[in-house]
């Protein structure tokens, strides 16, 4: 089981939200809505996929990579931790 399972359900219920969103942007691209609105509703799904990432980010410092600094494979994982962050940020 994942460090994020008990979060499971919010996790999935924001997922749908940006499902939306991003459906509600390709319908406004259809239907020539203004490009300012338009980019508002990206940054919207900008923010709530980074609060996705976020969450399971913390779960994974606070299950995974704890678990595995006390089991001395530190070095390993902390690399992996800031190569994902790396990632993450860009």
């Amino acid at each position: 089981m994942r460090p994020y399972h008990h979060k499971k359900d919010e996790l999935v219920k924001r997922l749908n939200k940006v499902e939306g969103q991003i459906k509600g942007i390709k319908k406004m691209i259809e239907d020539d809505k203004y490009c300012v609105d338009i980019l508002i509703q990206i940054a919207a799904v900008r923010s709530a996929l980074n609060k996705v990432g976020s969450i399971i980010l913390k779960e994974h410092v606070k299950g995974c990579v704890k678990d595995s600094v006390n089991k001395d494979n530190s070095e390993e994982i902390l690399d992996e931790l800031v190569s994902t962050m790396l990632k993450f940020m860009s």
